[in-house]
């Protein structure tokens, strides 16, 4: 009893200088109490046997020893001190057991806090909704959002080659041969649990021409993609691009003329027709992103009438005139350029492209593209048009998607490389961004490296 009590006695004499007077005081006081109390009862069994001791040896004696008697006396005295003895230690555990209880409570539950930590009276708070968000487990429960490689669609960059050939404005973002490293890139992504790929063709330049006809060839790049994908992954959600800027040797997305101005209806006409075709090939979606007016429309009926009507349309509605293209741009050899003298070409797409300045533009394009027959309403780009994502979420019933663009890709792969971001946290943070605004599907040249991601952690689709 004596020797737990001064244990605690030490625990005290330690404990007590690092706890705050508003929490630690009231433990302190309880624990030293324990330790007088295993001390007294300690004491008490040790009095007890010193008292015995001497008179076993005076009364008795050594004549005593081997006798009935003797043994009787003992037997009593003993049993008496015994009793006095076990009732202080029992006391002494029992009181140090509660003690240690207390301090494992402490000891788990418990911090110091910094010297000096004001000591207020509690705020009369009714909700406090940090006690949402004080586990893991409570916010991922709670969680509103969710992320995961399903909600991504992969660009894939093809070219009529077999090698590889990386895209230096993109870091780790290559143009992949469409019968080898194409292949090999959707198998990976499908394994990562990716369900959808978008396929955009680098045409070689003796095939463009000023009105891109070689965007409706049933053996061009983009529809042999196509139909490798679906050969070998017949799953696999393909989309595709409907515009002629990678087939128009001006560069443009429709067919422009000698004063500048880009045709609307005749583009449109030509639209449909690669669109046609891309469904011919296998394309479980068609994308028109060229924004001419009423194209969607034109292409749903031309799609009807060819026997497609199992074939859906992912509109490009809210396509703004952005600086952040111009790393795909480069990849694709799509920049506006001139053709020869006297044909004047405009040096940007403001014309048909939206102005990054209106918000209420973009709300009436989705709004008459889902009225034309739209199965998906896309933003491009993505960051900078979160409230565009959000508005169109909210002002339609459509699944909307979102393309986080080959500049925002640039910027991230630039930040994390030069070792300023965490790439895979900031990464995360943007696209759960995009969730979170409303979009139902990202576009994202991050699809496989995100997904990898989601896998290692599988907290980190709630955040």
């Amino acid at each position: 009893g004596i020797g737990q009590g001064g244990v605690h006695l030490l625990f005290v004499s330690t404990l007590l200088p690092n706890m705050s007077d508003h929490s630690g005081r009231s433990f302190c006081r309880l624990l030293l109490v324990s330790c007088l109390s295993c001390l007294v009862a300690g004491f008490c069994g040790s009095v007890a046997f010193s008292l015995v001791r001497p008179k076993l040896s005076v009364q008795h004696g050594p004549t005593l020893r081997g006798s009935s008697q003797q043994g009787s006396l003992r037997s009593e005295s003993g049993n008496w001190a015994g009793t006095l003895a076990a009732f202080g230690l029992a006391s002494g555990f029992m009181l140090s057991g509660r003690s240690r209880k207390v301090i494992l409570r402490a000891a788990k539950g418990k911090v110091a806090v910094p010297p000096g930590t004001p000591n207020p009276k509690p705020l009369q708070l009714r909700r406090r909704p940090r006690r949402n968000r004080r586990s893991d487990a409570l916010r991922e429960t709670l969680s509103e959002t969710t992320l995961t490689a399903a909600n991504f669609i992969m660009p894939v960059l093809v070219h009529d080659g077999d090698e590889d050939i990386p895209v230096v404005s993109m870091p780790g973002v290559k143009r992949v041969g469409v019968n080898s490293g194409l292949m090999r890139d959707v198998r990976e992504a499908a394994a990562l649990g990716v369900k959808s790929v978008v396929i955009f063709p680098k045409t070689p330049e003796d095939l463009k021409t000023p009105i891109g006809e070689e965007s409706f060839n049933p053996d061009g790049l983009a529809q042999r993609a196509i139909r490798n994908i679906k050969k070998e992954f017949p799953d696999m959600v393909v989309y595709t691009d409907v515009a002629l800027d990678p087939y128009n040797s001006m560069g443009h997305d429709g067919i422009v003329r000698s004063d500048g101005v880009i045709l609307n209806d005749e583009t449109v006409e030509f639209l449909c027709r690669q669109a046609v075709s891309q469904a011919e090939a296998g394309a479980d979606f068609v994308s028109p992103s060229d924004m001419m007016d009423g194209r969607v429309g034109a292409i749903r009926d031309a799609l009807d009438s060819a026997g497609y009507q199992h074939v859906g349309i992912m509109s490009y509605s809210a396509k703004y005139a952005s600086a952040f293209y111009g790393p795909f741009r480069e990849a694709l050899d799509s920049n506006p350029r001139l053709p020869d003298e006297g044909w004047t070409v405009p040096p940007n797409k403001r014309t048909y492209q939206q102005n990054p300045a209106n918000y209420k533009e973009a709300l009436l394009e989705a709004e008459l593209d889902e009225a034309e027959g739209a199965d998906i309403l896309l933003v491009k780009p993505g960051l900078p048009y979160l409230d565009v994502v959000k508005g169109i979420s909210e002002q339609s019933n459509l699944p909307v998607a979102v393309y986080h663009v080959s500049g925002e890709y640039a910027m991230l792969k630039a930040a994390a490389n030069n070792g300023w971001l965490d790439e895979k946290e900031s990464v995360l943070e943007v696209l759960l961004s995009m969730r979170r605004a409303g979009a139902n599907l990202i576009l994202t040249y991050y699809a496989k490296e995100a997904a990898a991601w989601l896998q290692d952690s599988p907290s980190r689709c709630h955040r």
